[in-house]
């Protein structure tokens, strides 16, 4: 039996945005995402609000198969102490290869070391995949707002979840 390789995970760099836009665009669908489907010309993956050190970006075999951001839920100082994952993919040749939840455990981390002590997300209701992988990852849906978003004719519930750190 073949053993799979263990993703590596690091920082993002500036050179990493094309791969990184390539996977956010090959993997959108609105089992997680309430924007639109991405048309040319296509936004920079990198913009005024979130570079590269946002960004955490999983390897394996020195290819970018995914990517996971975080960024602060709100601008307020009151709230400084919480970080919130704006962002997970992973490319569909690594599924299943422990890629997100490599990823989630760098980005834990990533948060502890910038003084953090709650992690926070936000999930689509429908998306089962993730949020069994969140509960596996020890977030718990802290809160539910019903029928959130409309995607495709659908009444959608956005899911709040969190841990601690």
């Amino acid at each position: 039996m073949a053993v799979m390789p263990v993703p590596y995970i690091r920082h993002a760099v500036l050179d990493d945005e094309e791969a990184l836009g390539l996977i956010d665009r090959l993997t959108w669908s609105p089992l997680h995402s309430v924007q639109p489907r991405p048309v040319p010309p296509f936004e920079p993956f990198y913009n005024e609000r979130f570079g590269p050190r946002d960004h955490l970006v999983a390897e394996l075999g020195g290819e970018v198969v995914g990517y996971v951001r975080l960024g602060y839920p709100t601008p307020l100082a009151c709230n400084a102490h919480v970080r919130q994952i704006q962002g997970l993919a992973v490319a569909e040749q690594a599924r299943g290869a422990g890629v997100g939840r490599a990823l989630l455990r760098a980005v834990r981390e990533e948060a502890r070391k910038q003084g953090a002590r709650r992690l926070t997300l936000r999930v689509l209701g429908h998306n089962a995949p993730a949020r069994k992988l969140y509960e596996t990852e020890g977030f718990a849906v802290e809160g539910v707002l019903p029928g959130e978003f409309l995607l495709e004719g659908e009444y959608v519930d956005d899911v709040l979840m969190g841990c601690s750190l």
